[in-house]
């Protein structure tokens, strides 16, 4: 048996103790960081999706919608936390072998703060698009406003949201210019619309021709599972100059909003006709007599004058 307090043995096992050993350390405690940092990431990320899911408004995802955004939040953050994690790590190693890391660290400092500069839109896009993900704001094939476009979502991933508009034009929102996102179609939406009837007209019966129409619509096959709510007059809005002006509201699904309002525009219009009530015009639509004003004289006139 070897004696290790004679050389090279004595050498060899204080190399080991002072110098393999603790970086071997380092690096089993740097391993067992980056496990228990997926494993951490993960459970904040399935804490948080499944109080959303619960009581917010991810209620209506799907088990697999929800699954694919935790699997893009936990690949996100757990791949920072690794890189910090390894980026100490290394440092610690440097250090201990007799490197001298400050230069090294203030390097680093100056690169971050570039970096920092000059990505700091870049953060801020994946930062609220996780947060887009985790509330639940909007999904893939939901009409939204951002930004100040309006399209239908046809592409979203952490950095930006592909929006496509009413003309078919692509338009590329980056996730931290959203700052209030309008989901257009989240479960349920209204029709809101507002007739002026002319003065003079029965309200009481212009009100009951408006709510049949609302009846008849729900009554209709078409119809009968898509509106939650018939139309009908909540309210006189309004007593103008022109007309008296009616408020209908009604509910439908959120994604048939536009079809059922120029269904009931068309209704509505129908019945107005068939029930002789006259939607009021503005004012200024009222052609003017026109003024009797004598002619000018002509070469004529003027001659017989100077006879």
């Amino acid at each position: 048996m070897p004696d290790f307090d004679a050389k090279p043995w004595s050498d060899i096992r204080a190399f080991v103790s002072d110098e393999v050993l603790p970086v071997l350390l380092i690096i089993i405690a740097a391993y067992v960081a980056l496990r228990l940092a997926r494993l951490f990431v993960h459970g904040v990320v399935k804490t948080l999706l499944d109080r959303e899911a619960t009581e917010g408004t991810a209620q209506e995802l799907s088990a697999v919608e929800i699954k694919k955004r935790m699997d893009t939040l936990d690949s996100l953050g757990a791949n920072a936390l690794q890189f910090l994690i390894v980026a100490i790590a290394f440092l610690m190693v440097l250090g201990h072998i007799g490197l001298d890391i400050g230069p090294a660290i203030a390097g680093l400092g100056v690169v971050g703060i570039a970096v920092g500069f000059g990505a700091q839109f870049l953060v801020r896009d994946y930062l609220n698009g996780s947060l887009i993900l985790i509330e639940n704001q909007f999904s893939r094939g939901d009409v939204v406003r951002l930004a100040g476009v309006e399209g239908t979502v046809e592409d979203f991933t952490l950095r930006r949201t592909t929006l496509r508009d009413l003309d078919g034009v692509v338009h590329t929102v980056p996730n931290g210019e959203i700052h209030v996102a309008s989901n257009l179609t989240r479960v349920w939406s209204r029709i809101n619309q507002d007739v002026t009837v002319a003065h003079g007209t029965d309200i009481e019966r212009a009100i009951e021709v408006v709510d049949e129409v609302g009846r008849a619509m729900v009554a209709d096959p078409v119809w009968r599972r898509r509106v939650l709510k018939a139309p009908r007059v909540d309210r006189v809005a309004d007593l103008a100059q022109d007309g008296v002006t009616l408020k209908i509201l009604g509910t439908v699904r959120a994604a048939d909003q536009w079809a059922a309002a120029s269904d009931f525009r068309l209704r509505l219009l129908d019945a107005l006709r068939t029930n002789g009530i006259e939607i009021a015009r503005p004012l200024g639509d009222v052609a003017a007599p026109e003024p009797n004003v004598a002619p000018a004289p002509d070469d004529a006139d003027l001659a017989e004058d100077t006879d």
